[in-house]
């Protein structure tokens, strides 16, 4: 597992004593709690003899594994050595940094918990993969320069009656509390959005792009490719309508954002999914919502991209956690080219959010766009489809001010819900 690339969103830290686990197995509590969207686990036993840790761990270890999230052991680097698990936390009065790291070797990971800016410092000088923080007080003087990159929970999962449930609900919530840093981070940046798409829709991408606070550039030209490429920016390709020479463009374009390690959001309309991508919110999919958050996640982990289909319901999978968005108007269906633009929103968080959750930033781009979109619709100067556009257009400049000015009132219409897939 690449240990850059670890989620602490939903962090899961266990705890076997009686007046939290109560008479519950819990291998089968963690199981659960997996399968509902925690996306890491620490392993914490103080109790328990060596034998019993290990046994515990292995156990644990199969079941992370089968989904596809790391299994830390708390303190006991010999049981994380011995079970070949992903890493080891690690507390101020435990085993050295250094002493840990020559145990676990480089590819391991190691956490570090730190209560003071000291212990933060030294922790990361040597070189932890991650911190765990103690209480942090808000106040009303500085406002944070980094958000947390998840929160770690004990009891709200370990003694909860429906592990998974309570798994959902703080998946779902976390992801949605991280809309506003990338939505600022968009802000920031001015990230570049390179759309690939027909003549139809262009006018119209670009205006969204420059909405949500993007730099759009219409470039179906393959040979730019290589030079935008390096602006940090990401590349939509809209395969309606595609030629031959359109498609060779698209792969030569793709294969410079490749190189450059650029995003690339590609909206396959055309295919087989194109009933779906088109019609948006007036979908005619006959696939229920767990079929199709079960294709969403199977197609995402067959291919490494995180994947959204688009409908009344969007899903939104990484392969690992799948969430369903409900929001959005019918007026996004009766406007030519507002699945398109979607991509181009996309295109504009993921960039800014580059190298952090790119599910964070689709959600949060759908989030935006469908917010915007219901509230559009609502206003006295919208009669239909006509005077909707302009006033979509607005609505998404006014999220982005809002949120730049630390105004996310709006954030709370977002409905946004942790899906579990059954695995095959």
């Amino acid at each position: 597992m690449d240990k850059s690339k670890v989620d602490y969103s939903v962090y899961l830290v266990t705890d076997s004593t009686p007046a939290i686990l109560g008479t519950k197995d819990l291998v089968r509590v963690v199981e659960a709690a997996v399968r509902g969207g925690v996306s890491i686990v620490q392993y914490r036993d103080k109790h328990s003899d060596r034998q019993t840790a290990v046994q515990t761990a292995r156990k644990l270890l199969e079941v992370t594994r089968r989904f596809g999230v790391p299994l830390l052991v708390n303190d006991r680097v010999d049981v994380a050595v011995e079970v070949g698990c992903e890493g080891v936390h690690i507390g101020q009065d435990d085993m050295a940094y250094e002493e840990a790291r020559k145990l676990l070797g480089p590819d391991k990971i190691i956490g570090v918990t730190a209560s003071s800016v000291d212990e933060a410092l030294a922790a990361c000088k040597a070189g932890a993969d991650y911190l765990g923080l103690g209480t942090v007080y808000a106040t009303p003087t500085a406002a944070p320069q980094k958000s947390l990159d998840g929160i770690a929970v004990v009891s709200a999962l370990v003694a909860a009656d429906d592990p998974a449930a309570a798994a959902r609900d703080l998946l779902a919530k976390v992801v949605t509390g991280r809309v506003p840093d990338v939505l600022r981070a968009v802000a920031e940046t001015t990230p570049l959005s390179h759309n690939m798409t027909n003549l139809v829709v262009q006018n119209f991408a670009a205006n969204v792009a420059l909405a949500v606070g993007a730099s759009p550039i219409m470039a179906n030209y393959a040979e730019e490719a290589a030079d935008l490429a390096k602006l940090g920016g990401a590349l939509v390709i809209n395969m309606g309508t595609v030629t031959p020479d359109g498609l060779k463009n698209h792969i030569q374009a793709i294969q410079a954002y490749n190189a450059a390690g650029g995003p690339v959001v590609l909206d396959p309309v055309g295919n087989t999914s194109s009933s779906i991508v088109q019609r948006g919110v007036d979908s005619s999919s006959t696939l229920s919502i767990p079929q199709r958050a079960a294709l969403a996640k199977s197609v995402s982990r067959s291919t490494g991209a995180v994947v959204v289909l688009t409908g009344k319901t969007d899903i939104v999978s990484d392969g690992v956690r799948t969430l369903r968005i409900d929001n959005g108007h019918e007026y996004l269906g009766r406007v030519t080219g507002t699945g398109c633009t979607l991509g181009t929103t996309l295109s504009a968080m993921v960039a800014a959010f580059r190298g952090k959750s790119p599910l964070v930033a689709a959600v949060a781009g759908l989030v935006m766009y469908e917010i915007a979109a219901e509230r559009a619709s609502v206003r006295d100067d919208v009669r239909g489809p006509g005077t909707f556009v302009p006033a979509f257009l607005d609505e998404l400049s006014a999220l982005r001010e809002e949120t730049v000015r630390g105004d996310v009132k709006w954030l709370a219409g977002a409905k946004v819900e942790a899906v579990e897939v059954e695995e095959e």
